[in-house]
């Protein structure tokens, strides 16, 4: 918008905003394709404020329709739920939380607390690996051997007359031991540790429900580390002597459980196991070392003869067999010049198991 002076004496027409007779010098302003006269720069000034004010309430009047129609769009596009008095109060019931005492339905069989048999049975499912290499399948191989067989010392109840394990293997010093299932290290032992079992290395399966132990090793591998993961078929140390009192090297192999909290911790006989998890079997001519998860079954001795041993039950209930079953204190009987140090007795539930010597 602009506005100029003229000087004529030519004029004709009037002031567009007074309306009062046009002098000779008097102003123009452009309005679009049109011009506007007017008389003085009085009339000029009140003819621009006009127009500042028309444009203001103007951007006023759009601004306000802006908001009705933004306010529109917003309410039609947002869900509701409608009237409240349609809605209607809907119960939402949740399950009771499973008892904290016991395991989910159905991990360790149809009883509770459960036996040796139905743990057997549960283990039995899963995919582990005998703890030495094949292609030959090593089991206990005298009595003297076996899961209670005879020790001298005070032992766990659930262990017989004192073994709390099988002795495997021993035809080859410094063969691979390797974990029978995946899991977590939970304890190592890498000192000379004669009275109880030498070097060994204990490991927690099934969320620390299961316990595995490798005794009387003659090296232990660098990575095999308390909290460190290990996966089945991990070789985890060499077979030795450490610990041994008289008799040749061998592994001595633990299986214990503690399936919930309240329940202590106690030694099952891993050889019905042990007689049937596959071997790692090198295969002939391998570029790449591969092995096979094959091998024929054991067969079995079967542990000592038990007397009354009940199954696992709370810890009141093991207090109370411990009173009843008084443990058996026996002089050392040699296999061949085999005598194993006393083991101590089960390890309470919030604790480790015991460090072996068998």
């Amino acid at each position: 918008m602009d506005a100029n002076s003229i000087d004529t004496t030519d004029v004709r027409g009037s002031c567009f905003r007074c309306e009062g007779p046009l002098a000779p010098h008097h102003f123009v302003q452009a309005a679009g394709a049109s011009t506007l006269t007017l008389c003085s720069e009085e009339c000029l000034r009140a003819k621009l404020r006009d127009d500042a004010a028309a444009r203001a309430i103007a951007r006023r009047r759009n601004v306000k329709r802006l908001v009705v129609v933004t306010s529109l769009v917003a309410a039609c596009i947002t869900p509701h739920q409608g009237p409240p008095s349609l809605h209607k109060a809907v119960a939402i019931l949740k399950p009771p939380p499973p008892p904290l005492s016991a395991p989910l339905p159905g991990s360790f069989g149809p009883e509770w607390p459960p036996s040796e048999a139905s743990l057997l049975a549960e283990l039995g499912h899963d995919a582990w690996l005998h703890p030495l290499p094949g292609p030959f399948r090593r089991m206990p191989i005298r009595d003297t051997r076996v899961f209670g067989a005879e020790r001298h010392g005070d032992r766990p109840i659930e262990c017989r007359k004192g073994h709390c394990g099988v002795d495997l293997g021993g035809e080859i010093w410094g063969e691979q031991v390797h974990a029978v299932h995946d899991g977590i290290i939970d304890r190592v032992r890498r000192d000379p540790n004669e009275q109880h079992g030498g070097h060994y290395v204990r490991i927690a399966h099934r969320n620390g429900t299961v316990f595995t132990q490798y005794f009387h090793l003659a090296a232990i591998a660098r990575w095999v580390q308390v909290g460190v993961p290990v996966k089945a078929g991990d070789i985890i140390g060499l077979l030795g002597d450490t610990g041994v009192k008289e008799s040749a090297a061998h592994l001595h192999f633990t299986v214990s459980v503690r399936p919930a909290e309240n329940l202590v911790e106690e030694y099952i006989d891993p050889e019905p196991l042990v007689a049937l998890w596959p071997l790692r079997i090198p295969l002939e001519d391998s570029p790449i070392e591969l092995v096979s998860t094959a091998g024929r079954v054991g067969m079995p001795l079967g542990g000592a003869p038990v007397g009354g041993v009940p199954a696992l039950g709370t810890r009141k209930q093991h207090d109370a067999a411990k009173s009843v079953h008084k443990r058996r204190r026996a002089t050392p009987k040699s296999e061949e010049g085999e005598s194993d140090a006393a083991a101590p007795a089960a390890p309470a539930a919030d604790e480790p198991a015991s460090e072996s010597s068998e």
